[in-house]
Formats: C-alpha cells, structure tokens, sequence
C-alpha cells in the first residue's frame, strides 16, 4: 500500500506537548522511500518468525507445552487480529479486558470484557494458534553490545542510539511480552516440556543491579544466542517482500514482530476515559483497538478532531527539560538518539494539534496505567502496527 506523507523535515515539527522541539527519522513519504536504503526481500532472514505462512524451521523440535495456557492463547490470538493485549503474560488484566471488548464490538457480541464461552468459540474459529512456540534466538544476536543506558539526558544524547539493554529485553519486545515471563516459560533455561540435554541453558542467576558489573563467573543473562527457548506463539508478523522500502523500517518492524500486512484506517478514536485507541475501516467497522496512556491531570488529552501530518520512523528525540512538568527546568535542551528505548519509542505520528502525537514507548509494561505528558503512547509493537495504517487521509478523533 503506498501512500504519500509529508516528510519530517518539511514539517518543522515542534513536539513541545511532549517535551520536544523537534524530530527527525524515517518517513513514509514517496521521496524517501526512492532515496531509502533498499531492504531485503527476505524478512530479515527472520529464523524466529510464526508459521502463518508455511514457515517451518526443522531444525526446531516440535515439543508440546506442558500447559494449556488458554489466556495466553486468547492474547495470542487477539494480538494477531489487531486487538492488543498489551504485554502478553497469560493473565486478565486492562489491557486485555480492552482487547476483548473490541473483539466483541467487532463480531457483535455483548461487550463484556471477558473471555465468556461465545467468545472464546468466536475468537478460536477456524485456525487455533497454540499459546506458545519454541524458537531459536539467532547467533547474530551475540554480536550486538547491550549495556545498561544512562539516566542522563545529557549522558545519553552522547550515545549513537539507545537501544536495548540485554538480549532478554530485546527477546521480550519481539514477543510482546516480558521478562519474566520468558524465564517463566524456560524453567532452569530451557522450553517448558523440553527434557534436559545439550539444548539447556545453565539455569540464569538474578542479574546485576542496573549500571552494576556482574560477578565474576556468574552468569548474568537468563538466555544466550543460540538457545532454543519457548515464547508467545506472536504471528501476523510476515513482511512482504518490496513491501517496506526502507531497511531500518523493515529492520524495526522485524524486531517487533509486526507485518507489513495492515488494514487501512479511516479513522482513529481515541478515548480519555476508557484509554483505548480504535480504528475504524471507510465502512465504519472496528479493525483495531490498542490500549493507550493519554494525557495527565495536568497535562490533559486535547479533545477534538485532528489529522495525521506525518510520521517519522525511528526519530530521534529533542529533549526540552522547560516543556516537561516532571523534569527538573535548569537542565540543557538535548538532541537525543533513536532507538526502541527512546522516550517516543520507534515512531511518531504527528498531528495537527501542534506539540502533539501519538507515539512508542520504552516501558511497555506502563500502558494504560501511566499517565503520559499530553501525546497518546502505546507499547513499540502496537504504535508500529498503527503506522501501518494510518495516512494523512486518517481522521483523528480524541474524547472523553
């Protein structure tokens, strides 16, 4: 699908609402994607994508759960048709209560929220995807540095880019999940329901306090590269080869586990009070719903109709201590790198409701529950899904 943006820079972007004055990144307008880096027509050689498509790694044994799962298979399955979950951990929560609930408005159930019988017969029809697969995380992930980033703004301004801080947060975000979750899947280090042998893992100790050296000997890491591990069965995350004409995009959106497959949004509503985002198709049909954080007390969501200026991929990130209620005003304004850990995450959609848009996240696992400083945030994976379907032709609407 090609649809003509306006360039960042030709949008002088002031993001003050959220503590910017100005950005740079990627655009999906004509003009870059001709001057783009051409991308691969591979996906990335992404070796951990879903077997949506007929992709089947034989070198990956097929090696049951040792549970069921049936929430983590509802998140799975809601998060592939475009209704978020949020993080996917296996447990009813906001986000996931959100994400039934524009399930059901979409096949027009009543809307309760839960994962009640007519549901879950509706929401498994057809294909039933499995709560979890069993990956490999590839050798190249080994030749990436991870280090902890500074708290600084200042200190961080001076790095190329702030990326992630371990292999196990870089592996969380491609499966939209956490941490903990992971271990929790790979007990002693290796796939739930996988016998021990030369595949496991030395069982991880608690890694070091953030900034702190490891101990000596002790291994820091829950996972290494090479490992055969058990996530969230994520999917609809294929790249159609030609698709996406810039590599650091494709590259992103490889990293997330997103598709370059996306519906076309007409419309975007946005609601203060329930801290959802949804899109709507030109038929008027709910093809998406995200849960979002939207404003403060102090900084409140702008209520009104807007539309989308632009967006930038992977933007960098001006710093302005004066536009941003809790930070300290007597530091430097900083011009701060790009990157899945930047305040805005991985893409930025302008609006034009000037200082505003609608934006990524470092902390995922915040949604919903933080308040943010005006914009509208959503996790990385979501805010990238969004930017696949929204145009300048996107109306925005932002309630109560």
């Amino acid at each position: 699908m090609r649809r003509s943006m306006v360039a960042a820079s030709l949008l002088a972007l002031a993001l003050g609402g959220c503590g910017f004055s100005g950005t740079d990144g990627q655009q999906q307008d004509t003009a870059s994607q001709q001057a783009a880096a051409p991308a691969p027509q591979d996906n990335l050689a992404d070796s951990m994508k879903s077997g949506d498509y007929g992709f089947r790694d034989s070198s990956i044994p097929d090696v049951a759960d040792v549970e069921a799962r049936p929430m983590m298979q509802a998140q799975v399955t809601l998060d592939r048709l475009g209704f978020g979950p949020g993080v996917i951990d296996g447990e009813m929560g906001l986000s996931t209560r959100n994400a039934l609930r524009g399930f059901q408005e979409s096949r027009g159930l009543p809307q309760t929220g839960e994962l009640d019988e007519a549901t879950r017969q509706a929401l498994l029809q057809g294909q039933q995807f499995a709560a979890t697969r069993i990956v490999r995380i590839p050798q190249d992930w080994g030749e990436k540095q991870y280090t902890a980033l500074p708290e600084s703004p200042a200190d961080q301004a001076q790095l190329e880019r702030l990326g992630y801080e371990s292999l196990e947060e870089r592996l969380a975000e491609r499966f939209h999940t956490t941490v903990e979750v992971l271990q929790a899947l790979n007990p002693g280090g290796q796939p739930a329901g996988m016998a021990g042998g030369a595949q496991a893992a030395p069982a991880p100790a608690q890694p070091p306090a953030q900034g702190q050296p490891a101990a000596t000997g002790t291994p820091a890491v829950a996972f290494r590269p090479g490992q055969l591990v058990r996530v969230p069965n994520i999917g609809a995350d294929r790249i159609v080869p030609g698709a996406v004409k810039d590599e650091e995009w494709q590259a992103t959106l490889a990293s997330l586990g997103v598709g370059s497959e996306q519906p076309d949004a007409a419309r975007v509503v946005v609601s203060k009070s329930e801290n959802t985002l949804k899109a709507y198709d030109a038929d008027n049909r709910l093809i998406a719903l995200f849960t979002v954080s939207s404003g403060s007390e102090m900084d409140p969501l702008p209520l009104g109709n807007w539309e989308v200026r632009g967006i930038a991929f992977n933007p960098d990130y001006s710093y302005d201590p004066r536009l941003l209620r809790n930070a300290p005003n007597s530091g430097d304004k900083q011009r701060l790198p790009p990157g899945p850990n930047s305040p805005v995450g991985v893409v930025w959609i302008d609006l034009s409701k000037e200082h505003y848009g609608i934006h990524g996240t470092p902390e995922p696992h915040t949604i919903g529950r933080a308040q943010s400083n005006g914009c509208v945030r959503l996790t990385n994976w979501d805010a990238a899904r969004l930017a696949q379907m929204v145009s300048q032709q996107t109306k925005i609407e932002f309630v109560a």
